[in-house]
């Protein structure tokens, strides 16, 4: 018994200790990839500065995924809405002028030029709409749409 006691001690502290060093190891750290996505653009950049709000989807010529997320995009277009895509080949400067690393990016602006919204990669037309909703009429959407930034909405299944 006098040998049990320590040994079960020893054995509990070197559990502890070998699952401490699993969750602090060097290089155990989860690799995340963020990509730039701009907080504000020049309005004058843009087509219809004057319209209340604009979107603008950020693609390349040789991606699927971006010319998909463009026509649900185009559709926003209205009097108060300018909706316009910048390709990166037709229009690198602005790719390069606001840290586009990545297609498709799409960004929701105000009329000062202010990002309200973002989406990296595929968006739906249910969750790019409702955003634009959302920030046209803030409190129109019911949560659970994708309108806010920490409401992403119901998975791409559940769109069916």
């Amino acid at each position: 018994m006098v040998r049990l006691v320590p040994a079960v001690v020893l054995a509990a502290a070197v559990a502890l200790l070998a699952g401490w060093l699993q969750r602090h190891r060097p290089g155990a750290e989860p690799v995340v990839d963020r990509h730039h996505v701009p907080t504000a653009v020049d309005r004058a950049d843009f087509a219809r500065p004057d319209a209340e709000w604009l979107v603008v989807v950020f693609t390349s010529a040789t991606c699927g995924t971006c010319a998909a997320t463009w026509e649900v995009a185009g559709q926003l277009d209205s009097p108060s809405v300018a909706a316009q895509e910048v390709e990166v080949t037709a229009e690198p400067t602005l790719h390069e002028r606001y840290g586009i690393d990545a297609v498709p990016t799409t960004v929701i602006c105000d009329a000062a030029g202010g990002v309200v919204r973002s989406f990296l990669g595929p968006v739906t037309a249910t969750h790019l709409w409702a955003a634009v909703a959302e920030a046209r009429a803030p409190g129109s959407v019911r949560p659970g749409c994708g309108a806010g930034p920490d409401d992403p909405g119901p998975d791409a299944e559940a769109l069916g």
